[in-house]
């Protein structure tokens, strides 16, 4: 491999790294400070990926897409949180399964019934479809730095938003002890709502922004789920900087796996999940 395959394979492994920690991060509050194991979380990377296809082509732009798909996935947080979320939060984690598990039926159903079952493209927007010439030969598309960077600035807003705000030391102290939380005045049922609605937003974004390069499909979120777990694992229930360095890390093991051990690649994240967990049967970080 010379220096510039190299290098695009490098910026590939960032690329989707980040993307699966859009996804992670989601996942790992709602997992790490609500208590709930949810299944569907994939379900919520597919719903961005349709709405980005659907709004697109009703609105014309990618962008007012991606803005307008945030909105309804956080109003569609909120209201699935309120409808069956907040009822299982005190039952155990059987019950949290086969309701999640229960919803990935639905919502494939609902797919189906709403866009139906084909494979759809979802067209780069012109300004991002330019490619960065490497060598005579090789190039970088533009669109996959974009994705790079948006990732990069919802990780940075979510560090703020965890470690400097109010909201962010009342999700923590929430996490921490919500009984404790509850007495001292703190409204942890609004605060549940508002993280799985983040939660939800941020897969839906991560399904929107990679539509364009990942193509719209039946049953994508499932493809998804099985590594953000391993991702969640990896950093640590409930960390988000766990999850930012497990997603990077995962991102360039599966990416170069695929490329120098290609007979292994499929087993090569586990393989690293089981060496991490072996090391530190908590994670990375802990919550």
């Amino acid at each position: 491999m010379d220096l510039a395959n190299f290098f695009i394979q490098l910026l590939n492994s960032v690329q989707y790294g980040l993307l699966l920690f859009m996804l992670a991060a989601g996942l790992t509050l709602i997992f790490g400070i609500m208590g709930v194991v949810n299944l569907a979380h994939g379900s919520f990377y597919m719903l961005g990926a349709y709405l980005a296809w659907s709004l697109s082509a009703q609105l014309g732009s990618l962008t007012l897409a991606i803005i307008s798909g945030a909105v309804l996935s956080v109003l569609f947080g909120f209201l699935l949180e309120w409808l069956l979320f907040r009822h299982f939060y005190r039952r155990g984690h059987l019950d949290q399964v086969l309701l999640t598990f229960g919803l990935i039926y639905i919502f494939e159903e609902m797919r189906s019934i709403l866009w139906g079952d084909d494979v759809h493209g979802v067209a780069i927007p012109a300004v991002l479809s330019a490619s960065i010439p490497l060598t005579d030969n090789l190039s970088y598309p533009v669109y996959r730095i974009f994705i790079s960077g948006v990732c990069i600035a919802m990780a940075l807003g979510l560090f703020m938003l965890i470690s400097k705000t109010r909201l962010g030391m009342k999700i923590r102290a929430g996490a921490f002890n919500r009984d404790m939380a509850e007495s001292l005045g703190v409204n942890i049922k609004r605060i549940h709502a508002v993280v799985f609605a983040l939660g939800v937003a941020l897969a839906a974004v991560a399904g929107m922004i990679a539509a364009p390069i990942a193509s719209v499909y039946p049953n994508m979120g499932s493809q998804v789920l099985i590594m953000c777990f391993v991702v969640v694992v990896i950093g640590g229930i409930g960390s988000v900087r766990g999850a930012l360095i497990a997603a990077l890390l995962v991102g360039l093991v599966d990416t170069f796996g695929k490329v120098l051990l290609p007979q292994m690649a499929g087993m090569l994240v586990y393989m690293s999940m089981a060496a991490v967990l072996l090391w530190k049967p908590e994670g990375l970080f802990k919550q």
